[in-house]
């Protein structure tokens, strides 16, 4: 991939996320529940990055301009950050990470870290416009060592106490045996950080869907 087709790209990344692309082709309808419930917050974990990589953009599948992609089912993953209220967030930085394609994390101390994938970004970082949407281009989530396929979030809201929480994949056998998703006891509550990862209809390589708006606990000032 040559530089000017990996601006093209990320120019095209950021579209979407700013609604100037129909995404009605990419995304999966989300559900909403008849009664806004707020996001549970989930410990931040052992493997934030201790050290970020140079690339920290919405794309994890490729560093910089390189021309290999992440190994992984590619997942487009979407959503909104709303107030208790329900209103979009706007300038909330959104935060994920997550293992690679083979249940490593971009950190030094993370499991089997010899096999990381070294053209997985593992780490990125969204600002939300008026509308309060976000978007990643990445992986869908595999089981790491004693956990379940999850992906770790936090949310930077100016003023604010940064929200640390998890998502977790829909029907995954692991879901009930992994012991940080079980602290969360309440049906109503384990239904808004569970994501349908939904593949994408007419897709040629199995791409996937993911749609998660994130409640936080406050309204803004103003």
């Amino acid at each position: 991939m040559h530089r000017e087709d990996s601006s093209s790209r990320r120019r095209f990344l950021s579209s979407l996320a700013l609604g100037t692309v129909s995404t009605a082709s990419l995304f999966a309808r989300g559900a909403f529940a008849d009664q806004l419930v707020q996001t549970p917050a989930q410990m931040e974990g052992p493997f934030y990055p201790n050290k970020l990589p140079l690339d920290t953009d919405n794309d994890l599948l490729i560093l910089n301009d390189g021309l290999t992609p992440g190994v992984g089912t590619i997942t487009h993953l979407s959503g909104r950050i709303l107030d208790k209220s329900g209103s979009p967030v706007r300038n909330a930085v959104v935060e994920i990470w997550q293992v690679d394609g083979n249940g490593v994390y971009l950190h030094s101390g993370s499991a089997n870290s010899e096999k990381r994938d070294p053209n997985f970004q593992g780490f990125g970082r969204f600002l939300t416009g008026s509308t309060g949407e976000y978007y990643f281009r990445t992986v869908k989530p595999i089981p790491y060592p004693g956990r379940t396929a999850h992906i770790h979030y936090q949310v930077k809201v100016k003023g604010q106490q940064k929200f640390t929480t998890q998502c977790y994949v829909k029907g995954e056998p692991g879901n009930e045996k992994d012991g940080i998703f079980k602290t969360i006891t309440d049906p109503k509550l384990r239904a808004a950080i569970l994501v349908d990862f939904a593949p994408i209809p007419k897709s040629k390589i199995g791409e996937l869907a993911a749609r998660w708006d994130v409640v936080l606990g406050f309204t803004p000032a103003g």
